[in-house]
């Protein structure tokens, strides 16, 4: 009996042509809008989480490192305001070229196709349709891009403008500033000239799917038990928070809880959004993804964290700010506490900056990270962070952590060497940009 391979008619056509369905009319995402005004403009912004990206423009834009953002600007002033792009990101796509990057590749069509040719040759007979169907699908993605997107002109006075600007795709939670830009006058000798003025600012804190991050799993939205605070209590409280964090068992004293953090989680995740990166839960996925970056060298900005314990249990969130490597990060943790200030969660927290690798006994993988033990250093780094990216309310500084000098230094859990003047910086966060009211250096 002759043997027929039996191939699926819809597997056949994807093979033989290329088919390129996107739905530009899908809009669910837009129910999600944040919504910013102004005497002189009005601005709504959402972002599409991978799959209505790729259900709208009909390719997987996340996979090629490209996020779409929706917005929509109302010009409520006088004179004409224009959206300065750079403000979104500074190495933005154009829809051409964002379409550029996602189209489909022919060459990798007629790779697939020979193989299949190989095995049932009859197939190569069809090898113009997959040319043909490929190049037809490229250019009407590239109309598909030039016509959601955000037009580049001027927006009139009581106009509306819409649509897509392409950033690059960072899953977590993200900022993104919205500036406008207004035509204003500027004499120069006997010559007016027209300027660029800014007129208005808008920060959007959006969260972006594409990671789970390791506080989704926590249930933080569940109050316990809160004590609230005046400042006094708060001081007093803070002074007898535990001094450093702590094994799985609550044994050891590991890195010191020099941080303190007043505001809601989701102010938290916007002031730090865009320099900071949410980290990931421990996996196998995120394991071989870390093993990978380690070994390499190369960059993965979600990468797990170990777990440290303070108030008996694991951090609840933990953020880091990368650099040139994985060997080389800002790790931040953070504990929910029992204490609020004015209404808000007071989270303790400990942060540290790994600079390098080292071989030690005390890890399942014989290797752990390097911290500066100069850990006031990291401490301040955070707060000028903070400071520079306006969203502090007030920063002041409580002890709590002990001194130790630095030619008598303590030592964390996997004994690494640290010293400190024993200080906590405490950080009261705005949910806007703002200018500080209390700033303390003593």
């Amino acid at each position: 009996m002759p043997y027929h391979l039996a191939v699926p008619k819809d597997l056949l056509a994807r093979i033989l042509t290329t088919r390129y369905r996107p739905e530009p009319l899908s809009r669910g995402f837009l129910e999600r809008a944040q919504v910013q005004e102004s005497p002189l403009a009005e601005v709504a912004l959402a972002a599409p989480d991978p799959d209505e990206a790729a259900r709208l423009f009909g390719v997987h834009l996340s996979r090629k490192g490209v996020q779409p953002v929706h917005l929509r600007i109302t010009n409520r002033a006088k004179t004409p305001l224009r959206l300065q792009m750079l403000g979104l990101d500074p190495s933005y796509f154009t829809p051409l070229e964002a379409a550029q990057v996602s189209r489909f590749s022919i060459w990798k069509g007629i790779w697939t196709l020979g193989v299949l040719a190989w095995m049932i040759g009859p197939l190569l007979l069809l090898l113009p349709s997959r040319l043909v169907t490929a190049w037809l699908a490229n250019r009407r993605m590239e109309r598909v891009f030039r016509a959601q997107a955000l037009p580049l002109r001027p927006i009139m006075p009581g106009a509306t403008s819409g649509g897509f600007a392409f950033v690059g795709y960072v899953a977590g939670t993200r900022e993104f500033k919205v500036r406008l830009l207004s035509a204003g006058a500027s004499m120069q000798g006997r010559k007016a000239a027209a300027a660029a003025v800014p007129a208005a600012e808008f920060a959007f804190s959006v969260s972006v799917k594409g990671i789970e991050a390791d506080h989704f799993a926590k249930d933080l939205a569940t109050e316990g038990p809160a004590e609230e605070c005046d400042v006094a209590a708060l001081v007093e409280r803070l002074r007898a928070m535990p001094a450093a964090t702590a094994g799985r068992k609550g044994r050891g004293s590991g890195d010191p809880a020099n941080l303190v953090v007043i505001a809601e989680l989701e102010t938290i995740l916007s002031a730090f959004a865009d320099r900071w990166n949410e980290t990931e839960t421990i996996t196998l996925a995120t394991c071989a993804k870390t093993v990978k970056a380690f070994l390499l060298g190369s960059e993965y900005r979600s990468s797990p964290v170990s777990p440290l314990h303070l108030f008996g249990r694991s951090q609840d969130v933990a953020l880091q700010r990368i650099r040139s490597s994985i060997h080389e990060r800002l790790h931040l943790r953070l504990w929910k506490s029992p204490l609020r200030f004015e209404g808000a969660p007071v989270w303790v927290g400990q942060v540290s900056r790994d600079i390098g690798v080292r071989f030690t006994w005390r890890t399942w993988n014989l290797s752990t990270h390097r911290i500066d033990p100069d850990v006031d250093e990291s401490r301040e780094y955070v707060v000028e962070d903070l400071l520079n990216a306006l969203r502090v309310e007030a920063v002041a500084y409580v002890d709590g952590v002990g001194a130790c000098a630095e030619e008598a230094p303590r030592r964390n859990l996997t004994g690494d060497p640290y010293f400190t003047d024993g200080r906590r910086a405490v950080l009261y966060l705005s949910r806007e940009r703002t200018t500080p009211r209390f700033v303390s250096f003593g």
